[in-house]
């Protein structure tokens, strides 16, 4: 297992972005239901509970996200990455929803904008080592 990056400059300079091919979708779903095989995350919020699903679980009209994981192992403690990956973002006009696991940040952004989303952050990872 690799030591968690806690340093900002290294987290970015090491955050190899990686699109993930399956398409997924923001939902709120029944707590009384099961949870749709490859739910990739939860949220409860005060009005219920958000799920990111596949797309083929999600209802008709659902936006299509893809997931892009940075693969740096970031501290939990680490400040920047976040803001750093946001900022580059949406001085592209891509949104972005970030979801962090313990050993990874994920980045979800509309599907027809994955892959200048990516080119984004690489862009932004080949700047923070000079």
């Amino acid at each position: 297992m690799t030591k968690p990056v806690i340093e900002t400059t290294a987290m970015i300079a090491g955050m190899l972005p990686e699109l993930q091919d399956t398409e997924f979708a923001f939902v709120v779903w029944p707590h009384d239901k099961a949870w749709p095989e490859g739910t990739r995350a939860s949220c409860m919020e005060a009005e219920g509970l958000s799920l990111i699903v596949p797309i083929d679980a999600a209802p008709a009209g659902a936006i299509s996200m893809k997931c892009i994981t940075l693969r740096v192992h970031s501290s939990l403690e680490g400040v920047g990455l976040t803001a750093a990956v946001s900022d580059a973002l949406a001085q592209s006009r891509i949104p972005a929803n970030m979801v962090a696991g313990y050993h990874h940040d994920h980045v979800y952004v509309p599907s027809n904008l994955a892959e200048k989303a990516v080119a984004v952050l690489l862009e932004l990872q080949q700047g923070a080592g000079k």
